[in-house]
């Protein structure tokens, strides 16, 4: 039995999960699923990244320490996997003490080989990518290539690795193993990077708390990318005293396979392999570079603000809805769009349209026809047969070359010749007029048994769904190997149960509404009232003291447009000055009078020269700030709990 190690990235924690995260995990379990089903001996890894700027930067953003950001949001993705029915061996956290130990091994290795020195460290930065970009390959404005965020000016002391020094090894594994970077397209760009001329690249930060301290280097932690690309070895026990999986799939593995998105594609194709190469470690065999789930024509992403949640889709079509979806529309290696009218259009042609119907009109119709069972007589000379036997090669083909779009195409063609076949012999005309005939139960027995072959190499995609359909049609467990999907594996005469309606058709124009609305909802909201954010306890609401004021008096702030200076009376003996963004929705005039919230216990701030001392609460509606305030009249100064 061949050996298969199969990775996805380890994925940033600096924020929830969204479709452009789920998405590889989906690919890596899908395949992971069908390898199992192929007989091979799967080793399938995933994980967090939890160290570096990012991190550090989000955590104090919310006023909590890194590790607490870092088990929050891991926490969702393990919900999320037993959500999606990831079948993940493990998962791999960039703060566990195993990776630490992997870490300090592979830089051990590299020291021993005389590839880093230290050197001082200029260029520009960008603090996502947690890496230095040239001039050339910046965007308009000194923006970074992938974020489109600008970026800083960096200087410092680091530890360098000798980058340059592995540019015609590269070359040569390039090459000689034009397989190691796919798609082809992906490797003609890591060709044409190396070729350009390889610096040497800085492996460790100074300044930077939240990391692996640097071995032997006081001030300095390792750089995230060093840190984290050994969680592919570290995992399997690479620097433990227990290596016996990282023998068995990574020194001694037949396929070490990296799933990656395109934007992480250099740090793997690159850096990865000239690490290894100077610690003498064996390489992957493919580093699978895929495209970007855009919307509104743009990347999924938190700094986008597009982002897909996979809750809301999970919750309204079901987990393995999702999973095929994301598989179905993206041609693996290129870019896709995500869209709410898509997602409706694919699930009401494909399942409820197509499968659904499919299954309900052959498992009604046997019902009816043979008292409660599948139809008492198979048939392997038929129309269907060569389909079905064509269908599943083509299947199993695009899947051994990931390209799952056209995999799940294969299956669903079989469906529409299917469906063909059932209306040209119309069955629940020949029920009506002759009975339950062995020429009835052959029809649709055949059809049946293309729902069973159809259903069996579902099972990779829709680990849920598809043992539903199987036992819809007589079969309660599923296949474990692929020899089921040859023909005749349909049992004859066995109680099927009555149907329950497994993909009900969605309201197209009621969802679209519906979506559309929650997307205004979620434009107009403030962030300190999104998802992401942390709820708190009742002790940490009262630290902010919330008062009942008067506004005596209301003057615009000069040379602002949106600022108001505000004079009020918080029932302290001398009013207060509070400066507030909302000249323009109000009047000065209008507010004079007006009792409003305060938040009284802020710190002083100035705004355009002007001292603010607590800040007027407002809900905000399309942007249009409007302004909190009692529906009684209450005397100054009370405090609002």
């Amino acid at each position: 039995m061949s050996t298969f190690y199969l990775t996805t990235p380890i994925y940033y924690v600096n924020a929830l999960p969204h479709i452009g995260h789920i998405f590889t995990t989906t690919v890596g379990d899908t395949l992971a699923r069908y390898l199992r089903m192929a007989g091979q001996e799967v080793y399938f890894l995933t994980g967090t990244d939890e160290h570096g700027q990012n991190i550090e930067r989000a955590a104090r953003n919310e006023g909590i320490e890194p590790i607490a950001l870092a088990d929050r949001v891991v926490a969702k993705y393990r919900e999320l996997r037993d959500r999606l029915g990831f079948s993940y061996d493990d998962f791999v956290r960039t703060t566990q003490e195993r990776h630490k130990r992997g870490v300090y091994e592979i830089i051990r290795r590299i020291e021993a080989a005389g590839d880093f020195y230290t050197a001082v460290h200029e260029g520009w930065y960008c603090p996502p990518c947690e890496t230095f970009y040239t001039e050339k390959e910046l965007g308009p404005e000194k923006t970074c290539p992938v974020h489109g965020t600008p970026v800083e000016w960096k200087s410092e002391e680091n530890v360098f690795f000798k980058l340059s020094k592995y540019q015609q090894p590269l070359l040569d594994l390039y090459r000689e193993h034009p397989e190691f970077v796919r798609p082809e397209t992906r490797l003609n760009e890591v060709r044409a990077f190396v070729e350009a001329g390889l610096r040497d690249l800085s492996v460790s930060r100074a300044n930077l708390e939240w990391g692996i301290p640097f071995p032997a280097k006081p001030g300095q932690t390792v750089y995230v990318w060093l840190d984290a690309l050994t969680n592919y070895i570290s995992a399997l026990g690479f620097g433990s005293d227990d290596t016996r999986l990282y023998d068995r799939f990574w020194e001694h593995g037949d396929v070490r396979l990296h799933l990656i998105g395109k934007d992480i594609l250099r740090f793997h194709a690159v850096y990865w392999p000239a690490f290894l190469m100077s610690a003498g470690l064996p390489l992957p065999t493919v580093v699978w570079a895929h495209g970007w789930w855009q919307r509104d024509g743009r990347k999924v992403s938190k700094s986008a603000g597009n982002i897909v949640r996979p809750d809301e889709l999970i919750d309204r079509f079901g987990a393995d809805s999702v999973r095929y979806f994301l598989l179905r529309e993206m041609v693996f290696g290129q870019d896709a769009n995500f869209s709410d009218e898509a997602f409706v259009d694919r699930y009401n042609s494909d399942f409820a349209n197509g499968l659904g119907n499919l299954l309900s009109r052959l498992v009604t119709l046997s019902r009816s026809a043979f008292d409660g069972r599948t139809p008492p007589h198979a048939c392997s000379d038929n129309e269907l047969a060569p389909a079905a036997k064509q269908a599943a090669e083509d299947y199993r083909a695009a899947m051994e070359n990931l390209a799952f779009n056209r995999a799940l195409e294969s299956l669903w063609r079989l469906i529409g010749e299917t469906d063909q076949y059932i209306h040209r012999r119309e069955p629940w005309k020949m029920l009506k007029a002759e009975g339950p005939t062995p020429a009835l139960a052959r029809i649709l027995w055949n059809g049946m048994e293309v729902v069973r072959i159809v259903s069996t190499a579902l099972l990779p995609v829709m680990p849920r769904m598809a043992p539903q359909v199987l036992a819809a049609i007589g079969v309660p467990e599923p296949a474990t190997n692929f020899d089921a999907l040859r023909w005749g594996g349909l049992p004859t005469d066995v109680e099927i149960p009555a149907l329950a309606p497994l993909f009900p058709r969605i309201d197209k124009a009621a969802y679209l509404g519906e979506a559309k609305e929650k997307k205004k909802m979620e434009e107009t909201t403030p962030p300190a009232a999104a998802a992401e954010t942390p709820r708190i306890t009742v002790d940490q609401f009262f630290q902010a003291e919330l008062k009942v004021a008067t506004i005596v008096a209301a003057e615009p702030v000069p040379k602002s447009k949106k600022l108001m200076k505000l004079t009020a009376d918080l029932g302290e003996g001398a009013p207060r000055t509070i400066v507030a963004g909302i000249a323009l929705a109000y009047q000065p005039e209008d507010l004079v009078g007006k009792q409003v919230v305060v938040v009284a216990n802020l710190q002083p701030a100035t705004l355009m020269g002007v001292e603010s001392n607590g800040m007027v609460l407002a809900a905000s509606l399309d942007g249009k700030p409007i302004l909190l305030h009692p529906d009684a009249q209450v005397p100054n100064g009370t405090r609002v709990k």
